[in-house]
């Protein structure tokens, strides 16, 4: 029986609140015991003397790109660059071609990635056939061959009518919603965010209004469906507000952020820089202040990077006319780490919170964001103050389209262990 042992780190576990220098013995593919002291006959070990470890980190938002765009992603590409960034699951959008909107879509990625993926990869159904937002998908048998939840991601559904009744088969599934929140109508293919900036560079705006009033119409849905319901990319201060109203009123409803919603504003966007480009837009830097405020207020669940890889060959094209999205499996914990914890907002459980049982609760991931005896031994190593520079060029993914190639960072990924098992280390 293969055997790690992890010794002297600074093990956190958001469940219980442990945080404190022990070791963690894995066997085979759990965790056996978390204490101090410990030995064990043909282990192979890991000194994580001042380090951190914690429950492997959890990526619900990624856009894995297989099957139908290769040339952009693969299911082994896009896992090799999320252990680089310390995750040991992520969630696959189904805006692949074909769709994932039937259990053989869903079934086909869960294959591949048994072949060659090294981090876990849970499958995220479409709402709607083909995403066109008209007809149901076949939920039912998706949730049966493995997603976790549903989403057209990327395509929101504009129908209330069908967006009910994916509310009202969710809830007999038990499955969450995922919506990303932007009226079509009010957005007319927006650039950036609407706003001086985009005035000053003569770029068409997408109004925060777009993502507010879809939000709240999602919220509305679910009063009277009682569906869970998970709010993508969340990008403006009035939506987080009325999440946290939601909330308040005890709706089954969350929602992500992602590190670059968080660290920049429209302002700081190199002037027509495609690796600036994605949706929702960056927003204003009084949004950006508001999701810093409601990360720390708790009103936010989990933190997602949305990685989204597009190749050079349709990135580098005139702002206009080449596609939303940027990467960020690598960058992720050090951006939240630099904007979260390095500034004071919050503490660092907190942080390992939003990028562990946070999504594991929402996703229902019953064995995994926690460190204890009979959990899967996903466990995520890092170094919260190692100094490094970010070279995209280095990336493990196939795509370059970052906005942070070149920042410096303090506190990165060290080692990711999935099932028992280093998948990567720095």
């Amino acid at each position: 029986m293969a055997k790690l042992l992890i010794k002297n780190g600074r093990v956190m576990d958001p469940e219980t609140g442990h945080d404190q220098v022990a070791d963690i013995l894995i066997r085979d593919r759990y965790v056996v015991r978390v204490g101090q002291n410990l030995h064990a006959i043909a282990a192979t070990l890991f000194d994580a003397t001042g380090l951190v470890v914690a429950p492997g980190f959890i990526d619900m938002h990624v856009h894995l790109r297989e099957p139908g765009f290769e040339h952009a992603e693969t299911i082994e590409t896009g896992s090799r660059a999320a252990a680089g960034g310390g995750f040991t699951s992520v969630c696959a959008m189904p805006n692949t071609q074909p769709v994932n909107d039937d259990a053989t879509v869903t079934r086909y990625v869960l294959e591949r990635a048994a072949r060659s993926a090294v981090v876990n990869v849970f499958p995220i159904g479409a709402i709607t056939k083909n995403s066109a937002g008209q007809e149901l998908a076949a939920i039912g048998s998706m949730k049966n061959a493995g997603a976790v939840a549903i989403s057209d991601d990327g395509k929101p559904v504009m129908n209330s009518r069908v967006m009910r009744r994916a509310m009202e088969f969710a809830r007999v599934f038990d499955l969450p919603v995922i919506d990303h929140c932007e009226d079509l109508e009010l957005s007319a293919g927006g650039d950036m965010h609407e706003g001086l900036e985009s005035t000053r560079l003569g770029l068409k705006g997408s109004p925060g209004c777009a993502e507010d009033v879809m939000v709240a119409r999602d919220l509305l849905l679910v009063e009277v469906t009682g569906a869970r319901y998970h709010t993508a990319h969340v990008s403006t201060r009035r939506s987080l507000e009325l999440i946290r109203e939601a909330k308040a009123r005890g709706l089954p409803v969350s929602c992500e952020v992602t590190p670059h919603h968080l660290a920049l504003a429209d302002a700081d966007m190199i002037p027509y820089d495609s690796h600036y480009k994605m949706r929702p837009p960056l927003r204003s830097r009084q949004d950006v202040a508001a999701l810093a405020d409601g990360v720390a207020a708790g009103v936010v669940d989990a933190i997602a990077t949305d990685h989204a890889p597009h190749p050079g060959s349709e990135k580098m094209q005139e702002f206009e006319r080449c596609p939303h999205g940027v990467i960020g499996l690598e960058t992720a914990l050090a951006v939240a780490l630099q904007v979260l914890v390095h500034s004071g907002r919050i503490p660092l459980m907190r942080l390992v919170e939003l990028f562990t049982l946070g999504p594991a609760r929402i996703l229902g991931l019953a064995s995994r964001g926690r460190l204890s005896a009979g959990m899967a031994a996903d466990v995520t190593i890092f170094d919260p103050d190692v100094e490094w520079t970010y070279d995209v060029n280095r990336s493990l993914c196939k795509a370059r389209n970052s906005p942070f190639d070149g920042r410096k960072f303090r506190g990165a990924p060290v080692a990711t262990v999935v099932g028992g098992r280093i998948v990567w280390q720095r």
